[in-house]
């Protein structure tokens, strides 16, 4: 389907879930975020029936993010539901590996294509600064388990200020040396004005943007750097999709209304 400007919008990413086990600086507020009830947020069966109906409009590609979409309850069931819709020509998940070596080997079996691994440094202290506490350990044997299962890895750098020449060169050994693509991230601010001019590979410039995102309360994000949301009708699901695509604007600017664990990137 083409937004107003032109843009073929094909890729829907879901964040199944606010819930994290990691607490990366730059993206859970210090003073956390509220978590919604279960029943506040989509079922399993409500995310796929939206799917079931983007399907039609275009989009192919589907992601599901977080949070950390490992901690949802049913995300085995959810990728092995969405999967099965024809349409469907690539599922991925964004996850921060902590817990992809128990999962790692089930979504497979479910029907997962690829998986992207947040990964910002290979320092075990640093990461445990960075994360507010995680152990690298649990997610470098989350990467080596993708790797047996075959999946398409890629790892995602969130390159900040602090970051050094030497550890972006680390991070491009590591990822060669495990036959892996590595994603270099500009670290940025939804409440700062959105920027074209980025260094790395993401985020991607406006004009080259063909996504919305589903939230897991229910609401569509048109832009990662807006305030617009539309709320998904779950009787009429095609005509939010469609009003979400619509209302895409042409360039991001500032997000006020959500936090970046919310969101999923």
């Amino acid at each position: 389907m083409l937004d107003r400007y032109n843009r073929k919008i094909n890729y829907l990413r879901i964040s199944v879930t606010d819930r994290c086990n990691l607490r990366c600086t730059y993206c859970m507020p210090p003073e956390g975020v509220p978590l919604k009830k279960k029943k506040e947020n989509l079922s399993i069966d409500e995310f796929v029936e939206i799917v079931k109906e983007a399907v039609p409009l275009g989009f192919t590609k589907i992601r599901l993010t977080g949070g950390e979409p490992l901690l949802k309850a049913g995300i085995v069931e959810l990728v092995q539901k969405i999967k099965a819709l024809s349409g469907v020509d690539h599922l991925g998940m964004t996850t921060n590996g902590v817990l992809l070596s128990k999962y790692a080997k089930p979504l497979k079996a479910a029907g997962l294509d690829s998986v992207n691994v947040s990964l910002d440094t290979l320092d075990p202290q640093l990461y445990h600064s960075i994360t507010g506490g995680g152990n690298i350990e649990k997610v470098l044997e989350g990467i080596n388990s993708a790797i047996e299962e075959r999946f398409t890895v890629k790892i995602n750098t969130v390159v900040q200020d602090s970051t050094t020449e030497e550890n972006i060169l680390e991070m491009k050994t590591f990822c060669k040396n495990k036959g892996i693509s590595l994603q270099l991230i500009n670290h940025y601010s939804l409440k700062k004005k959105k920027l074209d001019n980025y260094c790395f590979d993401r985020p991607p410039p406006c004009e080259k943007c063909n996504r919305i995102r589903l939230m897991a309360d229910g609401n569509l994000k048109p832009c990662l750097h807006s305030n617009i949301e539309i709320p998904v009708e779950l009787k009429n699901i095609k005509s939010s999709l469609v009003e979400a695509v619509l209302r895409k604007p042409r360039r991001g600017g500032i997000c006020t209304n959500r936090s970046m664990i919310e969101i999923g990137g």
